[in-house]
């Protein structure tokens, strides 16, 4: 028996949470991260692999994601992805569906997704019962069920909060919809469970205002995602940021990038980061609609914040220990030993590469991150370029056996 079962040697190490950024060998044993050292020798692994010029982090953490199946029956839902076939590939080991469920279908998403899933998969609860799988629910506030809300995400430990989204967007306010009903429902939900709420929000002038929302409504812990959308005045007619921005940040609300197909502008997000204004996450809003873009993956994301100027440390803090720090699970986003070892290893292309926002605007940038290997629990789940497999005209003699006739 080897002391370890797999060995990762000579990879820069770079683990924002333990202020780690150097060459390092990495072993894991049973699942786990067993040691971080300069030199692990060889002869201690059952698997070696050389990963020698490749950036190694923690397991990478999408914030905010849409994961529930969508069955054909239910045609006004969000056509949402597969989660382990798109997440692994671009180095995610975790991520969170931000409320396409509600009430009505969360027991079926955690049964049949979150509790089968190789990938860590948890959930914001939709204030609406029947969230995004059938969105029209989300515009009545008959749907609004704070009390079973909270319930569920007192249960379980899987859910992470609340969320309350695409609420009366550009229509007058009347007695049937208040202006604030479903983001007030979601805090008195989040308040009854003691988990943070996650708003996606339109502002309604003068019926409710993004100040409001980020300075009266939400909580400190509470999050507003999309922060950078094209409808949010974070910046002043001078392009400066707006000093509800710091207020906000400064009471504690925390603020989430989301991308999505409609969420992300440079004209925002460009000033800000120039600003020192950054996202606390980098998140994709990854659904069916924005896998070709403009989102792709978090990758995709991270290297557009890598080219607007954001340091690499910076980028991997915000997909790896920073959401998890948020949602509550401080067990992932670091490489400490003990750890579930879910590990990212990735390359830092360099060349000419062009970026899309929403507003199909371009940014112009010469890295970009791609993934070479993602393991989960200590299982590599994905190895495109086949590191650690013995070339195929020397393959061990199993390789050339044909099986026998059934």
């Amino acid at each position: 028996m080897k002391k370890y079962n797999l060995i990762l040697k000579g990879a820069r190490v770079l683990d924002p949470s333990q202020d780690v950024d150097g060459e390092f060998d990495i072993a894991v044993k049973d699942g786990k991260i067993s040691s971080m050292e300069k030199q692990i020798p060889a002869e201690e692994g059952e698997q070696v692999l050389d990963v020698r010029g490749y950036l190694l982090t923690p397991g990478l953490v999408d914030m905010h994601c849409h994961i529930y199946p969508r069955f054909p029956f239910e045609e006004d839902g969000l056509p949402t992805i597969q989660g382990d076939a798109h997440m692994f590939q671009s180095g995610v080991t975790a991520c969170v569906d931000a409320g396409t469920c509600g009430s009505r279908d969360f027991l079926q998403f955690k049964e049949h997704v979150i509790d089968r899933s190789p990938l860590k998969v948890f959930a914001f609860v939709n204030i609406a019962s029947g969230g995004m799988v059938n969105l029209e629910s989300e515009q009545d506030r008959k749907e609004f069920q704070p009390e079973i809300a909270a319930a569920i995400a007192g249960t379980y430990d899987c859910v992470v909060g609340i969320k309350t989204a695409h609420y009366w967007v550009g229509r007058p306010v009347d007695k049937e919809h208040p202006a604030w009903e479903s983001v007030d429902r979601a805090v008195e939900a989040g308040k009854l469970c003691g988990k943070p709420v996650m708003a996606d929000f339109q502002p309604n002038l003068p019926w409710r205002t993004y100040p409001e929302l980020i300075l009266e409504k939400l909580r400190p812990g509470d999050i507003h995602t999309h922060v950078y959308a094209q409808q949010f005045p974070i910046l002043d007619a001078d392009g400066k940021v707006q000093e509800h921005m710091y207020r906000a940040r400064d009471r504690g609300v925390i603020f989430d990038l989301g991308h999505g197909a409609g969420s992300f502008w440079f004209r925002n997000a460009v000033p800000a980061l120039r600003q020192g204004f950054y996202p606390d996450t980098i998140s994709t809003d990854l659904y069916l609609d924005n896998v070709n873009g403009p989102v792709i993956n978090l990758l995709h994301i991270m290297s557009k914040y890598l080219n607007m100027g954001m340091p690499l440390k910076e980028v991997i803090y915000r997909t790896t220990k920073r959401p998890a720090e948020i949602i509550g699970h401080e067990e992932l986003g670091d490489l400490k030993a003990g750890r579930d070892a879910d590990i990212a290893l990735l390359d830092i292309r360099e060349g000419r590469f062009g970026f899309a926002d929403a507003g199909h605007a371009s940014l112009k940038g010469n890295r970009k991150l791609e993934c070479i290997m993602t393991i989960r629990g200590g299982r590599i789940v994905y190895n495109p370029m086949a590191i650690g497999m013995p070339e195929w005209e020397n393959a061990p003699s199993a390789y050339w056996e044909s099986p026998g006739v059934l």
